[in-house]
């Protein structure tokens, strides 16, 4: 009953630790993992393009049953995808991923490393991916990571011998790790890193294949005879009571803005890595065979080894302070390596067991979750010592003021000790995500600071150093400054402490869209971000614009607190667009970013500042019809953009709909893959197309093409088509369509100006009954007819339409803009 109730425990701390991001407090089971992998001096390395590529089987696999030190490269953080669980995309989506793939990590034991690339959209050839990436710029990123993790072997997602039968950005990271793996120990390539790190070459590289990417089994095992390396990665852990296979499960459920929750699986599974280079393995079923993984690695550290194997081999679980003398003893030798590297991982390794044995609880916790630079913050420091050892709390430095303050304060068992601290931020930095900062291009963000590129996360701003005294051993433990808190519906809530400006200032909506010469009322938010805030706000807009006032005052006085204020901005008569930038200034300092904070249950709070702007579009358009019923998907803006030009839109509840209620509505619209998500629609289908039956007009969204039915009145079959690049010709079919003339007229020119995609998933194949109104293609393809189709059923029509609107309206392109209102006009 007694293991039963452990393994629980285990299991609980595993996901409430993920759930609600508390600081991880180690069992016994947890600490003598920790020393088997402590033990352990071997590197992995995955490597593949996005969230979500990642083989969390393999991953868990090398870091919880072969212990070693794992990593997972993934090249972008998934910007350029959909989010299922919110508005957030784009730049904000690719936060979200980042830290579901950090929560991933901390489930599966690995580590999480990025380049710089920015993920685009899809690609159809590594042709096209490096060139919009900057290839040299994405390969020094690869080779940096390299050098800085410094793998023994190096384990490929994908294949890079097969361009152009996946995705582009896949097949690119299969190449760029293959030339990497070649130019790493080359002093004379990237010779700017060698400032900062050491060349490195990894012992071997390997493609993690399976029969997925052949044909068949037979094409399989004809492709990789006498080439595959193969391990059974249901492996057992009694020690967390978990299957390798329940692990790894669980860590790609983090990924939920892509849909990736499952149910966990567990029992044999056998995963398959061919070698590629390198000195070839001469154990099949062990990557790391012939490489030595012991401490004898490295100079003067067999001595290191004595200690340490014996403490694993006679570990104490009812009381493993036992084991502080002798992890003390290793600690010291290990702070003498001459080995850098594994000096600072085995450093960092040692002292959270320690910690962890010694029953140290140390923390951090500030008032508020944030401060301005330059402002004073009270900080409460909790320290106990829940173990018999002698241990003293000799000082504390804050790392962010380096103001020491000396305790000698001797920690009796279970006693604990409270104490403030002030502290003065003494920086001009926010501490908003790193590689924000800058303008991104296409294909690249920008970072100019070669020790951060390659981080997960912006380094944490404020931290506090407990210097110790563990049986007279000196040990600095450091931990970040965290805001903890209760709330009564929520319980104990951890967010993490950052630095932001004092004022930020924020618009209602991203673009503004002027359909008529009148002004409108553009009001900004204006959020302080510490007590007692005065200044004044302007607006900058382009020539022929107007805004009226030219500036207004406001005054906060609460940090935290908002205050609205409201401008009158006049169009030009003629059509034009541009940027609306939103100015504050406060103590003669100007403030021009916005504050977005993202707060998901599954991922700690983040707070990013993005440039406090909107493009501002005068519109000639006509619009038929106003009430709009919207039928939410996996997460779009396109509700607010409608509205933007004047529709009323109402969002419908999928289990309201009935007969009675749709007939209100001068149009319906579906959402992006709302057949994908939205499980009700295939028991509410009947009404809405007896809605268009009667006279109605629908729009259905894109949705993607697995396991799903769209039930149109006619036969229509989905397919993965999709034309990538936003400046593909298109091709108009049926000038004369209503859907291209009533109310607006619709040309070539109307595609202009799209960004990052046409459009994706188009039907391949359709009934006679739909109409096709356009025509395009990538570069080298077949055309696709498929983008955009229109039924007649009963008195009413049925639009399918696979263009990305739910990018392009968001980003103010006129013509979607146009396009949209005629098919909410068609029929009328």
């Amino acid at each position: 009953m007694h293991k039963i109730l452990l393994l629980i425990v285990i299991f609980l701390q595993i996901s409430i630790s993920t759930y609600s991001q508390k600081p991880q407090k180690l069992s016994s089971n947890q600490i003598y993992e920790k020393i088997q992998k402590l033990n352990f001096l071997g590197t992995a390395l995955y490597v593949a393009a996005h969230p979500d590529d990642e083989n969390t089987r393999l991953i868990a696999y090398l870091a919880n049953n072969v212990k070693a030190r794992t990593g997972y490269l993934s090249l972008t953080r998934g910007d350029g995808g959909q989010n299922l669980i919110g508005p957030e995309i784009r730049e904000l989506l690719g936060v979200i991923r980042t830290q579901e793939l950090l929560a991933a990590r901390s489930i599966d034991g690995g580590e999480q490393l990025f380049t710089r690339a920015n993920d685009f959209g899809y690609s159809k050839h590594p042709d096209e991916t490096l060139k919009i990436w900057n290839k040299e710029a994405v390969l020094s990123d690869v080779v940096w990571a390299i050098r800085t993790f410094k793998p023994d072997v190096i384990i490929n997602r994908f294949n890079h011998r097969t361009p152009g039968t996946t995705h582009g950005h896949h097949t690119s990271s299969a190449i760029l790790s293959v030339e990497a793996f070649d130019k790493v120990g080359d002093e004379n390539q990237f010779p700017e890193q060698l400032k900062y790190t050491d060349t490195w070459q990894p012992k071997r590289l390997f493609f993690n294949t399976s029969s997925w990417f052949y044909r068949n089994q037979e094409d399989f095992e004809k492709a990789t005879k006498g080439k595959l390396t193969s391990f059974d990665v249901g492996a057992y852990y009694p020690l967390k009571g978990l299957s390798n296979n329940e692990l790894a499960s669980m860590a790609s459920s983090q990924h939920l803005c892509q849909g990736f929750g499952r149910v966990t699986i567990r029992g044999s599974q056998n995963e398959y890595v061919e070698f590629l280079k390198g000195d070839k393995p001469k154990d099949q079923n062990d990557i790391f065979s012939g490489i030595n993984t012991t401490w004898n690695r490295l100079e003067n550290g067999g001595e290191i080894g004595d200690i340490l194997y014996e403490v694993e081999e006679k570990f104490d679980f009812v009381n493993p302070s036992r084991h502080l003398p002798m992890l003390l003893e290793a600690y010291q030798k290990i702070q003498k390596l001459e080995d850098n590297h594994w000096r600072k991982i085995k450093q960092e390794q040692i002292l959270e067991i320690i910690e962890g044995c010694a029953g140290l609880y140390l923390e951090a916790s500030a008032v508020s979750s944030s401060a301005t630079p330059n402002a004073t913050i009270e900080v409460n420091l909790e320290v106990l010592n829940r173990s018999s050892s002698n241990i003293e709390l000799v000082s504390i430095i804050s790392t962010i003021d380096n103001k020491k303050v000396t305790k000698n304060i001797d920690l009796e068992g279970n006693r604990k000790v409270n104490f403030n601290e002030t502290i003065t931020i003494k920086t001009n930095q926010f501490s908003d995500p790193y590689w924000l900062k800058n303008e991104a291009s296409l294909g690249m963000y920008t970072v100019n600071n070669q020790l951060l590129i390659g981080k997960p996360e912006t380094p944490r701003p404020l931290q506090i150093k407990f210097n110790l005294l563990i049986d007279s051993v000196p040990v600095t433990i450091i931990k970040n400054v965290v805001r903890r808190y209760s709330e009564r519906d929520k319980g104990e809530i951890y967010e993490p402490f950052e630095i932001l400006p004092k004022v930020t200032t924020k618009l209602k909506d991203k673009v503004i869209i002027f359909s008529a010469n009148a002004p409108q009322k553009v009001l900004v938010e204006v959020r302080a971000g510490e007590n007692n805030v005065t200044g004044k706000v302007h607006l900058k807009v382009p020539n022929n614009w107007e805004v009226t006032p030219k500036e207004i005052n406001f005054t906060i006085q609460q940090k935290n607190d908002k205050q609205t204020i409201a401008f009158l901005v006049s169009p030009p008569k003629n059509q034009s667009e541009g940027k609306l930038e939103v100015i504050a200034t406060s103590n003669r300092k100007n403030f021009t970013k916005e504050l977005v904070e993202i707060n998901y249950n599954h991922i700690p709070k983040q707070s990013v500042l993005l440039n406090s702007e909107a493009k501002i579009v005068r519109l000639n358009i006509e619009k038929v019809g106003s009430n709009i019923g919207y039928i939410a998907g996996a997460g779009d803006a396109i509700p607010d953009n409608l509205r933007q030009i004047g529709y009323n839109v109402d969002e419908i509840n999928p289990i309201e709909i009935n007969a009675e209620n749709l007939q209100k509505y001068d149009a319906i619209v579906l959402g992006i893959r709302a057949y994908n998500v939205v499980k009700e629609l295939k028991f509410k289908q009947k009404h809405l197309l007896a809605y268009v039956k009667n006279g109605g007009n629908m729009i259905v969204q894109y949705n993607t093409n697995r396991g799903v039915d769209v039930a149109p009145p006619f036969p229509l079959q989905l397919s993965r088509d999709r034309v990538t690049d936003e400046f593909a010709e298109v091709r108009i079919l049926d000038k004369n369509h209503q859907l291209l003339n009533f109310p607006n007229k619709i040309t070539e020119e109307d595609f202009k100006g799209w960004v990052q995609e046409r459009g994706l998933y188009f039907p391949s194949s359709w009934d006679a009954n739909f109409t096709p109104i356009l025509s395009m293609n990538d570069k080298g393809e077949t055309p696709k007819d498929g983008s955009l189709l229109i039924a007649k059923y009963g008195k009413g029509n049925y639009i399918y339409t696979g263009l990305s609107f739910f990018r392009e309206l968001p980003a103010g392109v006129s013509g979607a803009y146009k396009l949209f209102a005629n098919m909410l006009s068609v029929g009328k």
